[in-house]
């Protein structure tokens, strides 16, 4: 559904993060055919239509590369067989271990606000099954998709390669760690929320490098989208829209010292 305006001039997201919010279920039964053999089959390729058309475009998502790489590309591959029927609902789809696919709108806003370029060097936080990057792979030279879970990145090389997406890096470590090793990079994404970023992470933006990811809001309440910039050798954010997105673990701010 198309969002509301929010408060502080910030677009409206979800009513409830998505934790507490039950997955929909029933908008994919919309697109289940039976073959002429009797068997049951979903249309993704009409679910991914409807998507962009449905979610996306009455959401502000207008950018015209953007939107065709969504309509190319099986979001429903990324997906394990028992959860490939909601891969097109307007929800984050659990990956298990607190981990999740972002939901389609919020992500394609973030990427959408990342202004990618055909030139962009291009990093990706908690990358999961790797849809993310390779939508973004789509759009930029190259992509350095960091993953600490060993079956979720398992998972997202072999879809990667089957897909045959060749600008995607994968890195394993510590989510918060970023990948130094390769920095600086033009646009950074971080799929999921975050209650901080980290120092870390905002240190390997390249001058006039974007970041965007979800500023985690405390527990109940929704999170802000966030784009920051770096200008002058400065980094800086301003707040884009509300969104319900999970928070990723790992990503605690450190504890205040007190006497």
């Amino acid at each position: 559904m198309p969002t509301k305006a929010g408060q502080a001039g910030r677009d409206q997201g979800a009513g409830r993060p998505a934790t507490q919010r039950p997955l929909t279920l029933s908008a994919a039964n919309a697109y289940i055919q039976r073959t002429i053999w009797g068997q049951l089959m979903t249309d993704f390729t009409l679910a991914r239509r409807n998507m962009v058309d449905g979610q996306l475009r009455p959401n502000r998502v207008t950018s015209a590369p953007l939107l065709a790489a969504i309509g190319e590309l099986p979001r429903e591959r990324f997906l394990s067989d028992a959860l490939r029927s909601v891969a097109y609902s307007d929800e984050d789809v659990p990956l298990g271990n607190g981990r999740f696919l972002m939901e389609p709108m919020v992500l394609a806003r973030l990427i959408q606000t990342l202004q990618p370029r055909a030139d962009d060097r291009a990093l990706v936080v908690a990358s999961g099954r790797g849809y993310g990057a390779a939508l973004l792979a789509r759009l930029v030279k190259s992509v350095v998709a960091v993953e600490s879970d060993p079956k979720l990145a398992g998972s997202a090389d072999q879809t990667i390669k089957e897909l045959g997406v060749g600008n995607v890096t994968r890195v394993a470590g510590k989510l918060e760690d970023g990948a130094p090793g390769t920095a600086p990079y033009d646009v950074i994404l971080i799929e999921g929320a975050v209650r901080q970023i980290p120092q870390a992470i905002l240190d390997q933006l390249a001058e006039g490098g974007r970041l965007a990811t979800v500023l985690a809001g405390l527990p109940g309440a929704l999170g802000v989208a966030q784009l920051v910039l770096k200008q002058g050798g400065v980094t800086s954010g301003r707040p884009l829209f509300d969104a319900g997105t999970p928070a990723l673990p790992g990503f605690a701010p450190p504890p205040r010292f007190t006497f």
